[in-house]
């Protein structure tokens, strides 16, 4: 049996796809559950930000990985993986049909692959490098990087804080970020770092795997993307953001997209920078080996679930 991974932008539909196509699966026969491969949705409290799927979906389809880590709680994407693979293998000897979905592409490669990480950094490299980025700016440390790796840093905003200091983490450790041996760097955001981003995909995949791309006209999925903020708005997102900051949220939650925003009240740079991650995952999307890119503008998702069971095992 195929495991069904469903990859795309925030804000393009991909859990609604995912009710659609469990519908159908149900109607021959099969017993389909979600898996998210969402680096912030792992988060209980920040389901409104992160656009955990509604009670709703969650009462059609079973989902897994979701609201499970208090906000105080740090994470990786290797705790990630062994979660993830070990409730992937259990659903197949289930005879169960496992739905990876999610949009971070390295959650997606971590729950698929075997992925190879790099060590963490040594004790102490990263306390003093969030130090310097909070005395001097993100800029000046854009600045520095560009100086020692200039291909990498032009793949990186200079107010990106996040980038810029895996960046300067890699070069710490001695070791060039991918972009330095000729790669663009180009990811799916949500701390996918240059080396890791050299790994962008294999086709050796721990079990067979359909790998559907969900993409979308730029300017509809922009449009989607300010109403989809606007929804999180009246649902409760910025009151959301501020109970987590309130209960301590860790710096592993405080990366969910507009977490930070909400909290300084900027909805315009909250929409802006969605906008940004969504043009990055569309850029990792189109790379990835083996891909069905299905073209979901202007289509319902009942549709795209019938174009994706034609072509499942």
């Amino acid at each position: 049996m195929q495991i069904v991974a469903l990859f795309g932008p925030t804000g393009v539909g991909k859990t609604a796809v995912a009710v659609h196509l469990a519908r159908l699966l149900r109607a021959r026969g099969e017993d389909p559950v979600a898996v998210s491969a969402d680096a912030l949705q792992v988060y209980a409290g920040l389901e409104t930000l992160t656009g955990v799927a509604s009670a709703a979906e969650r009462a059609e389809l079973e989902h897994r990985l979701l609201s499970f880590l208090p906000l105080d709680a740090t994470f990786s994407v290797g705790q990630y993986a062994r979660l993830a693979h070990a409730q992937i293998d259990d659903l197949l000897a289930a005879g169960r049909r496992p739905l990876v979905v999610g949009g971070t592409g390295l959650y997606l490669r971590a729950a698929l692959t075997e992925l190879s990480l790099r060590p963490p950094p040594p004790e102490g490299l990263r306390e003093r490098l969030t130090a310097e980025m909070e005395l001097r700016g993100a800029p000046a440390l854009h600045a520095r990087l560009a100086r020692r790796a200039p291909a990498s840093a032009r793949t990186i905003d200079p107010n990106d804080r996040q980038r810029i200091m895996r960046a300067l983490e890699m070069l710490e450790l001695g070791e060039l970020p991918h972009a330095e041996l000729g790669g663009d760097g180009e990811g799916g955001g949500g701390g996918e770092d240059a080396q890791e981003e050299s790994q962008l995909w294999s086709e050796d995949l721990r079990h067979p795997t359909l790998l559907a791309g969900l993409t979308m006209d730029r300017e509809a999925l922009y449009g989607a993307i300010d109403a989809r903020v606007e929804a999180m708005l009246a649902a409760g997102a910025r009151e959301e953001v501020l109970r987590a900051h309130g209960a301590g949220a860790s710096a592993t939650a405080r990366k969910a997209l507009g977490f930070e925003e909400l909290l300084a009240g900027d909805v315009e740079a909250m929409k802006r920078h969605t906008r940004n991650y969504a043009k990055r995952q569309m850029t990792w999307m189109r790379k990835l080996a083996g891909v069905r890119v299905i073209d979901v503008t202007g289509r319902d998702a009942a549709a795209i679930a019938r174009e994706i069971l034609d072509c499942a095992a």
